[in-house]
This record gives C-alpha cells, structure tokens and sequence, in this order.
C-alpha cells in the first residue's frame, strides 16, 4: 500500500508562504522598520507560551486483529458453513461435514490428539473441561489435567446436545480451539464440496477492531509501541488509539519489475480506544502519528511568519507604545495546531505580532 507521508511543517510553511508574498521583510535584522513604516497591522496576535506536537499522517486500514486458517480434519462433502462476515462464539458450529458439526471452543492450545479416557493428563484435557463447564456440562466435574469419569459424562452430554455421536472421546473433526469468538472473513469449501484432511476451509479473525500500517521503514522512529494516535475513518470520524505492536521485520513489496522501486515497510498495529462506527472490513483511514514534541516554548501563528529577503522567517513585533512595528528575526522549530515554535532576540509570551486579517 502506497503510503501518503505529509510532513506537518512543510504544509504550513506552504500557508506562510501565500501570506509572506505580499509582505517581505527587508534585511531580517532585529529591530529593522516593518514596510510601511511605524503603521500597526490590521490584525495582531499574541505570542504564546505552550507545547508544541508535530505529526505526521500515514495511510492505514480498519481491519480485525489475529487473522487465523482453519483447516478441516475430516473427509467428506460440506453440508453447511457459517456466512462471511458473521461472528460465531463459542459452543457454535463453524460449519457441518457430512452433516455433522465442526464446534468452536475457546482455547489457545490446539486439539493434537484425541481426548478420552485414560489419555495421559494435560493442559489440553483441562482446556477442554473448562469449555464443557462453560457450556453448561458436567455439574459435578472438576476442571483439572485428568480426564475422569466425571470429563467422559461431561463429553457425553455436550455431544448429545450438539448432535454429535456420542462417543465420549473428542478429536479434531469435532472441536477447533480458537483464542475467542471469531468473525468469518473468508470460506474455502463451499456448500457441496468435497474437503479432505489438512485442507483450509475458512479464515477467520477476531472480533476486536484494529488499525493497520504498512509503515515505511525509513519513518520506524515514529512508530513507539504504547504511543497515543488520532485516527480519521471514512465519513470523517476521528478516534483515538494507541500503538500495540511494532514489527520487528521489515517486509519487501514490489511488483518485480526492475524499473519499479520496491517499498521496505514495518507493520504496526493500533488499538482504538472506542468502536468505530463503520463496520466496514479493510477501509482505508489515516493516521496521525507523533514525530516530535515541544515543551513550554514560544509559539506565534503560522501565518504570522514574515520571509526575509536573505532567507529564513520573522515576526512583525508591535510595540506596546504608539502601535510602531519592527521585524524580529526567528528560528522556527515543531509546528502543530496551527502554530510554530519560535526564538528571537527580545521575543516573550504577551508580545503582540501582525498576523493577515480576515
């Protein structure tokens, strides 16, 4: 994904520019009469002490965290699968082979071998006894690493209720254990079609809403795991959220033409911090992503900025007395919101400057 990299001080320096064209300082020094002579500005504005944020906008996408294939582990013709886009939970199928149910259950381990009496204990035989006692089987069961008579009726009763055959043992082409509920984003295997073991059958992500970025390598700085973002979505909703993950890996994409430059990016994951109201999957959105931040400095609106004729900027400095002007040269720093961060000989917060009138 081509990436949209705007740098927050270029674009206002653009906006100084358009007012700076018609109102070019003479040699920049401190102290050097405003054009016009001692003839206040029409408009004044004064210098403020605050902090400053620069930012810089990225290109991303709204999609689901914790994409997932799942694969079938039983041969035969599909019968029913769950719809794209639908979320199922736990104790639901996510679709029927041969008419008999593929059941989600919450977990993070997967079901590697058939679980029944006399298994040896494990990790897995409690995972599966805690998602029995969730979905309401097994009152007098234990939720421990054995599976005991108590699990084996448990068993029984969950298969009768989910029309399973009832075995007492679960095995693959049964269960699927997945972290939590999931959304179906894609299915594989059609109604009517023949599925083998081993062979991808649908994929799946979580339900939780997150923010994607390609972001380009070169930009990683701006990318700090924890870092609070502004994220516009379509329709001009802005949201906040944070930065969870940053890659560690930079990936190469190109088309693999030579005459094409490649692009080198890291992924980064946000977190909202409210769901956003468009349940659209993969929509593009842009991202506000903080590069630098200023503390307790002086800031004037951009377009107060004056270009001098040597280069560089100044500010049109009214004096308190008469409404003379003088022009102050100044270094600029960050920008953000609007203002810009300056120092200049004799420049304090309260000082009033001439800004463009309305």
């Amino acid at each position: 994904m081509r990436k949209s990299l705007i740098a927050g001080g270029v674009a206002v320096l653009a906006v100084a520019a358009a007012w700076t064209a018609v109102a070019v300082a003479g040699d920049g020094s401190a102290g050097a009469a405003a054009p016009g002579g001692s003839a206040a500005p029409a408009a004044t504005a004064e210098i403020t002490r605050t902090d400053l944020v620069d930012t810089r906008t990225v290109d991303g996408t709204l999609t689901y965290a914790g994409e997932r294939h799942v694969a079938a582990a039983a041969s035969g013709t599909v019968t029913w699968t769950a719809a794209e886009g639908s979320v199922v939970r736990r104790g639901r199928p996510l679709l029927r082979i041969d008419n008999e149910p593929l059941v989600l259950m919450y977990g993070r381990l997967p079901l590697y071998r058939e679980l029944r009496r006399g298994v040896s204990d494990g990790p897995d035989v409690e995972q599966l006894e805690r998602n029995l006692r969730a979905l309401g089987h097994g009152d007098d069961l234990t939720v421990d690493d054995h599976f005991s008579y108590a699990t084996y009726l448990a068993v029984l009763e969950w298969q009768d209720d989910a029309g399973l055959p009832e075995t007492g043992a679960v095995d693959a082409s049964q269960v699927v254990f997945l972290p939590s509920a999931v959304r179906v984003t894609e299915v594989g295997a059609e109604v009517g079609r023949r599925v083998a073991p081993g062979q991808e059958v649908f994929t799946v992500t979580g339900i939780r809403r997150l923010v994607h970025v390609d972001l380009d390598a070169t930009d990683q700085a701006l990318a700090r795991k924890g870092a609070r973002v502004t994220v516009e979505l379509p329709g001009g909703e802005r949201v906040t959220g944070k930065i969870t993950s940053v890659g560690r890996v930079a990936e190469t994409s190109g088309t693999g033409d030579p005459a094409q430059e490649s692009e080198v990016t890291v992924d980064v994951d946000i977190t909202l911090g409210k769901d956003p109201k468009t349940r659209m999957d993969q929509a593009p959105v842009e991202v506000e992503l903080e590069s630098e931040r200023r503390e307790d400095v002086l800031a004037v609106p951009v377009e107060a900025l004056v270009a001098l004729r040597e280069g560089g900027f100044g500010v049109e400095v009214v004096e308190d007395t008469g409404g003379a002007t003088r022009i102050v040269a100044v270094k600029t720093g960050v920008f953000g919101s609007g203002l810009v961060e300056v120092t200049g000989a004799g420049l304090t917060e309260g000082t009033k400057v001439g800004v463009p009138s309305s």
